[in-house]
């Protein structure tokens, strides 16, 4: 195994453990999409109007972007080693 291989699988299992950990961490929006269902979801309050600056939505930019890393680093190390490993 190359050093390549090696800092690729290193890479892999860190972003794939810390994806994993992050989506953890997540509220489940279960309990929102029953309580919108009831009320019509038309609520317009100050917390979602803010919703971008919020904990979870810090998770999931974080997530989204740990899971494209992952997607590009397993493309990437698949291709170096069909193509360019001799």
């Amino acid at each position: 195994m190359s050093t390549i291989e090696i800092v690729g699988g290193i890479l892999l299992i860190i972003t794939a453990v810390l994806a994993v950990i992050l989506c953890l961490m997540q509220d489940s929006k279960q309990q929102q999409n029953m309580t919108s269902a009831i009320t019509g979801g038309a609520n317009d309050s100050f917390y979602e109007q803010n919703e971008g600056r919020t904990k979870e939505a810090i998770f999931r930019k974080i997530t989204r972007f740990l899971l494209i890393l992952f997607f590009v680093a397993t493309i990437g190390l698949n291709l170096y080693i069909s193509f360019l490993k001799d």
